[in-house]
């Protein structure tokens, strides 16, 4: 492929999955997927990962670790509100039409088949690691000088964490953690035969797998790497239940693990909200039981014990015949075992920001950049904020933060620059699931330093991605903006795939400063230059959009809609790409998640196709591209990137941007390259059918793969003077016949 995509009509590569068989009415309910269903098939798509066998043997077991992990989150976050629903007695009906009780059904038997193979998947890779000289041994296995060592380290580092619980009328059951792993036991006592039950929870602080040390005389598999060895924690517990329990004999023993509800409830009208959610976060680690699983070898009678006093109902226990919690299998992923790992990748710095002398206001100043990661490196970010933080010009700095990493080199930036004596404000978002705490501790770390912290509406999520830095030039102030697909995470944004648009054009960085002020004082803003925003103006806009597409298309111009997103899942939206595709609107999705739309059904959705990409990196950045009357990709066309997903929650319950890109570098960046390489990647692609179901596309014999080619090819707005030193690209008409050969 050449620098430059080709420039086609990428809705030529393949069909949508049509099933001329399969009709649904416009208004009836089966025009949706369900939601948690489609969830469970990305899910799916995530694990089928471990079986890619073009992947390197320890990053398809960590795809197994993710999907498990992706499952546990489900069933914490999403199941709990279904089984709160089915409890409380509210039985609205999904837009598919099923009722809570039905969707749980529909779940459990669908999550238990998931389970089933992912165990299938470890089966299969933990005989090819053991091929590859890593492997996870069992106690037969140990040699003496092996369980000399345990001994030894069991002694040292798990003995003194261990709690041996006895559950008698002086010890009830106690509170079991979300996630915990537990063991249960029947013990009976040597000098009369009394019979004990007790638990042994299993430490989180302590690694699930140990490293045993090298082997004596062990060969060699790779050359100069000896075999990899490890225990597994709960075996070496068992191997010294005496030290724990001594004076009894094991008779039964088994392990369980629970899952529970992690809503957060807090009092909306509290006078001090972080009070209140600090409060709130403490009850959710007291969350009810949603699912209870097993060990499938523990005896009918330890089961009955856990479940009873556990309170889980038979509907909510797993059996599992394998290990549970296999989230902790990303432990086995080691770093001295680079042949079993990607190549490393070292994200490119913009080449024209370096052309400036390393000065982000000058090179933005110049024209606007887009960086694209993980492909770029976040560090330009950083370096945005840095600069604004250092150079005394700078006036005032405001940033949204959701999510960010622990010592965060985006909040470091923030505090020097209110210790420098600039205005600083922050928007920090509390209600950024699983990272309250967090959030909580950097708003109090940025207010000691003098940061103004705000955290925005009480019953909206702040999603939106911004950075506004202000700084006098020629003796009046000039605005540099940055809106982002992702979050400030420097971690996340190495497997991430977003966008990073830097612009200093008046009219985007007037609407930034207008968002900001609705944010922090509730101004609500009478009109935009260009950005749209939710909660208010995001949804009427994209249905303007989409009516002008149909609009275009029954005037018979040319008509046609590309997406790219996480998740597409709004009734009102699906249904307004329904009419548009009726209305014969050429429609392209990549929509990495969830999907509830149905394409290419005869009479509803001929002209839609979805399609799904599930590799190296997590897709997550959101575009939007509307033809505007010309044939997709066009110079015409409308572009936007934005940091919304097409769900409810994003267009009515969040603080979300959708910003137009009109300048001609950017532009082609995002149609050009981005979205027509997506649209044409065959290594990592899924297409969705008519009947909810997933098909992986056929690589052939030239896959095409987007993740790969941006690895190799540098963006267009970040190259600088390296774009002028390189080979002339392909014309537009050349393009067009690279494409067709």
């Amino acid at each position: 492929m050449d620098a430059a995509a080709p420039h086609t009509d990428a809705t030529q590569t393949a069909a949508p999955e049509a099933a001329p068989e399969f009709a649904i009415a416009p208004d009836s309910p089966a025009r949706f997927i369900n939601r948690e269903l489609s969830w469970l098939d990305f899910n799916a798509r995530v694990l089928e990962e471990a079986e890619n066998t073009s992947h390197p043997l320890l990053e398809r077991l960590r795809f197994v670790a993710i999907s498990a992990s992706n499952l546990d989150e489900f069933y914490s976050v999403r199941v709990a509100g279904l089984v709160g629903q089915e409890r409380a007695g509210i039985i609205p009906s999904s837009p598919d039409g099923l009722t809570p009780g039905q969707q749980l059904v529909a779940i459990h038997a669908r999550a238990a088949a998931l389970t089933e193979s992912q165990h299938a998947a470890w089966r299969q890779l933990r005989t090819e690691l053991r091929s590859a000289g890593i492997s996870v041994v069992r106690l037969e296995e140990l040699s003496e000088s092996d369980r000399r060592w345990l001994e030894s380290w069991f002694l040292e580092r798990v003995f003194p964490v261990l709690t041996p619980l006895a559950v008698d009328p002086a010890h009830p059951f106690p509170f079991i953690a979300n996630l915990a792993l537990c063991m249960v036991l029947k013990l009976v006592r040597e000098e009369d035969g009394g019979l004990m039950r007790a638990l042994l929870p299993v430490p989180p602080q302590i690694e699930r797998f140990i490293r045993l040390p090298p082997a004596e005389d062990a060969p060699h598999i790779t050359p100069g790497v000896g075999p990899i060895r490890f225990v597994m924690l709960e075996d070496l517990i068992s191997l010294f239940l005496p030290r724990l329990f001594p004076g009894y004999i094991n008779a039964e023993q088994g392990l369980f693990r629970i899952i529970r509800d992690t809503g957060v409830e807090f009092e909306e009208e509290a006078e001090d909200l972080v009070r209140s959610y600090e409060t709130a976060l403490k009850r959710r680690r007291r969350g009810r039981a949603i699912q209870l699983a097993v060990d499938a070898r523990m005896t009918a009678d330890l089961v009955d014990f856990v479940a009873e006093e556990l309170d889980a109902p038979r509907a909510e226990l797993f059996m599992v015949d394998g290990l549970l919690g296999m989230a902790d299998l990303k432990q086995l992923i080691v770093d001295d075992r680079p042949d079993l790992l990607f190549t490393p990748y070292s994200p490119r710095f913009p080449e024209r920001i370096l052309d400036f002398g390393g000065d982000c206001f000058a090179a933005i100043r110049a024209k606007d950049i887009l960086v694209h990661h993980p492909y770029e490196s976040f560090d330009v970010v950083v370096q945005f904020l840095r600069q604004a933080a250092r150079d005394p010009n700078v006036v005032a700095i405001k940033q949204t933060l959701y999510r960010t990493s622990r010592d965060s080199p985006i909040a470091r930036a923030l505090i020097e620059a209110a210790e420098l004596g600039k205005s600083v404000t922050a928007m920090v978002e509390l209600k950024a699931r699983f990272d309250e705490e967090r959030n909580i501790a950097l708003s109090r770390e940025l207010e000691a330093a003098g940061v103004q912290v705000v955290f925005g509406f009480v019953d909206l999520k702040t999603h939106a991605k911004m950075s506004l830095v202000v700084r006098r030039e020629g003796g009046s102030l000039r605005s540099y903006a940055h809106f982002g697909t992702g979050n400030y995470h420097p971690i996340t944004a190495r497997i991430y795939t977003d966008l990073s648009y830097f612009t200093a054009d008046p009219g985007l960085n007037r609407d930034a400063q207008k968002l900001f002020n609705y944010m922090t004082g509730y101004a609500r803003p009478e009109t935009m230059d260009g950005l749209a925003f939710a909660p208010l103006t995001i949804r009427p806009a994209l249905m303007a959009l989409i009516e002008q597409e149909i609009a275009f298309a029954r005037e018979g111009k040319p008509a046609g809609i590309w997406l790219k997103m996480n998740s597409l899942v709004d009734e009102s939206l699906v249904d307004a790409l329904y009419r548009a595709s009726q209305a014969g609107v050429k429609v392209e999705c990549i929509i990495r998640g969830i999907c509830c739309l149905r394409p290419g059904v005869p009479g509803l959705s001929d002209n839609i196709r979805v399609k799904s990409i599930v590799g190296r990196f997590l897709e997550h950045s959101r575009v939007l591209v509307f033809g505007n009357g010309h044939r997709l990709p066009s110079r015409r066309a409308r572009v936007f990137i934005s940091s919304a997903d097409w769900m409810a929650r994003n267009m009515d319950w969040r603080v979300e941007t959708m910003v137009p890109v009109e300048n001609p570098t950017v532009h082609a960046q995002i149609l050009d390259q981005i979205m027509v390489v997506n649209l044409k990647d065959t290594a990592q692609s899924w297409l969705l059918k008519a009947d909810g179901g997933w098909r992986r596309l056929d690589a052939g014999a030239n896959p095409v793969s987007a993740h790969d080619y941006f690895m190799t090819n540098p963006s267009l707005s970040g190259r600088g003077s390296a774009l002028h030193r390189a080979p002339r690209q392909p014309t537009r008409r050349r393009q067009d016949r690279v494409a067709q050969d």
